[in-house]
């Protein structure tokens, strides 16, 4: 048993033997007999401590107190507590993660992993602010600008800079000093640590997919527009003003262009299909530009083709 358990076995009893001061001493010495060795066993058996395990010195005093009447020899026993289950659970855990981490200690050329982690702390630290920079810019002003790899706020690199330095010197700060968080304060530690790395998770997916699909959903104006936003479709001309039916468009790669809505509208009816257009456009009968195709003379009948102009020549001069 280590001096810290040691400490706080001797400072239980000693409150113990103090609430129980008003007892004769017999009485108490009987009490107190074998209460180190009981509050060595327990803190053996569990990581929390003795006041969270049995409670208040005092409380306990005065459970031995109601049972000083019928006192045996025996202790009460630790009230049970309604997270055991979880607590149990986490044991279970807990023993899986220490068998691997002594079998992968090893391959990693360390007697246990967990030896070769903690000389990646500083790294961690480091880490760990570089994601509060990022999570802070990005909820403080992640909509109105287009995240990068700095934290950047109102569009400011010298912000960013201060921002991601002063978090970094936090979390390193916090790291060295891990040790006297307790109670709340190290919940909220490990319940921040545990967005983080949720945060991270989505920031890199996303990158991912931004660098494997570019498109061309993400080409915006520099006021922070989107000029595909609004496209329903895409009508081809050709250098004549002809539409182009079942026209497809490519990138420099070979990649297609997939932008605007493949859906109709019945400009009677309001009824919305499907389109069955193989490519572009989408809804023929909704072209803005009429076809360049000659309209018939005011002159022609229905019956009689209109006659194709035919080249005049200069007559010879007189």
């Amino acid at each position: 048993m280590n001096s810290t358990a040691q400490d706080e076995i001797t400072e239980y009893v000693e409150r113990v033997r103090a609430a129980l001061a008003d007892l004769p001493e017999a009485t108490r010495a009987e009490l107190l007999e074998d209460l180190p060795e009981h509050l060595a066993e327990i803190r053996a058996e569990d990581t929390v401590t003795l006041t969270d395990r049995l409670g208040a010195p005092e409380a306990y005093a005065a459970e031995l107190r109601a049972t000083a009447a019928a006192f045996v020899g025996g202790f009460p026993d630790p009230p049970k507590r309604r997270f055991d289950p979880l607590l149990a659970a986490r044991a279970d855990v807990m023993r899986v993660l220490g068998s691997a981490d002594v079998r992968v200690g090893p391959v990693l050329g360390y007697p246990k992993a967990s030896d070769f982690l903690q000389l990646l702390r500083p790294a961690w630290w480091v880490l760990r602010g570089y994601l509060a920079a990022m999570a802070l810019a990005y909820f403080v002003d992640g909509q109105s600008t287009q995240v990068g790899l700095l934290p950047r706020i109102g569009n400011s690199t010298l912000v960013a800079l201060v921002l991601l330095a002063g978090c970094v010197v936090v979390s390193i700060a916090i790291g060295r000093r891990r040790f006297e968080l307790a109670g709340w304060k190290r919940l909220a530690l490990y319940g921040g640590t545990t967005v983080l790395v949720f945060f991270a998770i989505g920031g890199f997916f996303s990158a991912d997919s931004d660098v494997r699909d570019t498109g061309y959903n993400d080409v915006g104006y520099s006021s922070g527009g989107n000029p595909y936003d609004y496209i329903q479709d895409v009508f081809v001309y050709d250098s004549q003003g002809r539409p182009v039916p079942g026209a497809r468009l490519f990138d420099q790669d070979g990649q297609p262009i997939t932008i605007g809505n493949a859906y109709c509208t019945d400009p009677d009816t309001g009824e919305v299909d499907h389109t069955r257009s193989m490519g572009y456009p989408y809804c023929p009968e909704a072209a803005p530009f009429a076809s360049a195709t000659p309209e018939p003379s005011a002159t022609a009948t229905p019956d009689e083709p209109t006659p194709a102009p035919t080249p005049t020549s200069a007559s010879p001069s007189k």
